[in-house]
């Protein structure tokens, strides 16, 4: 369970909003990289789990939650072609950018799910976290809220490609999705860098 042991020590030592970013998405073989940050002025939410083990209607409730309770909520969405372009670290990095730029209030101290990006120490001083988002609540906030918005968009998607059935595999790597790529080809949303998608 992630607890709240590193926001308050940084928020006792004068800094009074404390962000956590984590992405989505660095896996599937379709669909887009999703990054969030969640800014916190005190331990809100008790609960907090990385999003990968928590049950769906689990993470759903804590998602109401951490919109309720957040101080503010940043997402940033980079697309499988810029994926294709610059790599998936590059697009995570670029992904966590643009959820920094869609904050409304930005936070004093940034914890990040184990990477450091330069661009963003560039604008706020910030710590990579290995495991982050199962030992900061602030960081298992952020990968609910990341995992929730690619979820759902994933599931609009599968309105317009229903052959890979991307409302329940989400893009990621399974057997009936490497069967439909055999079948069908790939579609405009998959990420063609990524092994098995063009060979398939």
């Amino acid at each position: 369970m992630a607890d709240w042991k590193r926001e308050k020590a940084l928020w006792c030592s004068g800094c009074a909003l404390v962000g956590g970013c984590d992405e989505a998405g660095r896996g599937p073989l379709a669909g887009p990289v999703v990054a969030a940050i969640t800014v916190f002025s005190s331990a809100a939410i008790s609960g907090l789990q990385d999003s990968k083990i928590l049950t769906p209607k689990r993470r759903l409730e804590l998602h109401r939650e951490i919109l309720n309770c957040a101080t503010a909520v940043g997402i940033g969405v980079v697309h499988n072609d810029v994926i294709d372009d610059i790599n998936i670290l590059n697009a995570t990095k670029l992904a966590m950018s643009k959820a920094w730029r869609n904050l409304p209030l930005k936070p004093d101290y940034l914890l990040v799910d184990a990477l450091e990006p330069d661009a963003l120490r560039a604008k706020v001083r910030l710590e990579g976290v290995i495991k982050g988002d199962s030992l900061c609540a602030s960081v298992a906030a952020a990968s609910i809220v990341a995992k929730v918005f690619r979820d759902r968009l994933m599931s609009w998607y599968h309105k317009t490609y229903p052959q890979y059935n991307f409302l329940k595999n989400k893009g990621y790597p399974t057997r009936e999705h490497y069967q439909a790529l055999r079948t069908y080809g790939c579609c405009p949303l998959h990420r063609r860098s990524f092994r098995g998608v063009v060979n398939e």
